[in-house]
């Protein structure tokens, strides 16, 4: 838990990973000598074995925001980095990134002004007060372009092991992928962990890593949204605590069915729950690697998370320890080769 609340409460808004960067290699260098930061900025850790070359990767970025505009009394307009719901920040508070941080606080024109809201906001509406002036940021190191980062303590909810936070997609993945090079001591396979950047804004971290790894197969961490909210419903296929979720389709790929029966297999052996998600949102690092090379073999494990793209997910930490279970099963025994 101690690793995973350092992981999640960090900063690492895409395109400004420095942060988050810094503390993963501190982690993977105990478990993995060959480690590099690739010219795109993801982290390329190559545990080194025999046979396939298989690619771990979990995205390291996280949403957040970017001044837009100042306006003259200080107040600030902000721009969407990656996919943000407006209605979930009002009211947060976020650090504006400059030399000792500035702290500020999400809000709208309306409630500003003590205001009934009528209609639902986008994030066009939202603005950020810091009780600066225009002057005064500008002299702190404030301008168009500079980052603005969630601010969340990650901490256990009412039940054990029910855990909430800000960056669970994917610090959770990231996670995860330490674990696994910490308990694995040898595999039949070259391993590559690929901490990415810049996932949420268009998968383009994976796009770069891949191509010098060139893998013969490849697994994407990730999460997926919990979708238990309405007990009444026959349509409910992703809680937390019920096991790590096994991506068979999202909104533009399906993964390798070759994968996602090695993957069942093995939740079946070690009787690891396991839930099948059938998406028509969204996608993950899998697609990009995916379509790489002429090809590669792809599939997609995590783990599902409530309040998904909020600075207050909620997911559960023993779905979290079996996929890891799962994963290092899959690593000391992997397939060669993984074509349909």
């Amino acid at each position: 838990m101690k690793l995973l609340k350092e992981l999640t409460e960090i900063s690492g808004v895409s395109g400004n990973e420095s942060n988050i960067r810094k503390l993963i290699l501190k982690e993977i260098k105990k478990y993995v000598k060959n480690v590099k930061v690739d010219k795109y900025g993801n982290i390329i850790a190559h545990k080194k074995g025999k046979g396939a070359k298989v690619m771990l990767a979990a995205h390291m970025d996280e949403i957040g925001f970017m001044v837009k505009s100042i306006s003259s009394n200080g107040n600030i307009n902000i721009s969407a980095v990656g996919g943000i719901e407006a209605l979930a920040y009002i009211g947060q508070k976020v650090n504006i990134s400059v030399k000792g941080g500035i702290s500020g606080v999400i809000t709208l024109a309306g409630i500003n002004d003590d205001e009934e809201t009528e209609e639902v906001p986008e994030v066009a509406d939202l603005m950020l007060l810091t009780g600066l002036t225009k002057k005064e940021l500008q002299k702190k190191g404030v301008e168009i372009g500079t980052f603005i980062e969630p601010i969340q303590e990650t901490y256990v909810l009412g039940k054990k092991g029910i855990i909430c936070g800000k960056a669970l997609d994917d610090r959770i993945g990231c996670y995860i992928l330490l674990e696994l090079a910490r308990k694995l001591e040898k595999s039949k396979a070259h391993i590559y962990f690929v901490f990415t950047v810049q996932e949420e804004i268009g998968l383009y971290g994976s796009k770069t890593s891949v191509s010098s790894i060139d893998p013969d197969w490849a697994v994407a961490i990730d999460v997926t949204n919990a979708d238990d909210s309405d007990e009444h419903t026959h349509n409910i296929t992703k809680k937390i605590g019920k096991g790590p979720c096994v991506v068979i389709k999202d909104a533009e790929m399906i993964s390798n069915l070759c994968l996602d029966k090695e993957i069942k297999k093995i939740a079946k052996k070690k009787k690891i729950k396991i839930q099948l998600d059938v998406s028509d949102f969204g996608t993950t690092d899998a697609l990009s690697i995916s379509i790489s090379k002429g090809g590669i073999p792809t599939a997609i494990v995590g783990v599902a998370v409530k309040n998904l793209h909020t600075s207050y997910g909620i997911s559960s930490l023993e779905d979290i320890n079996e996929t890891v279970k799962i994963l290092e099963v899959l690593m000391k025994n992997p397939p060669k080769t993984c074509i349909d």
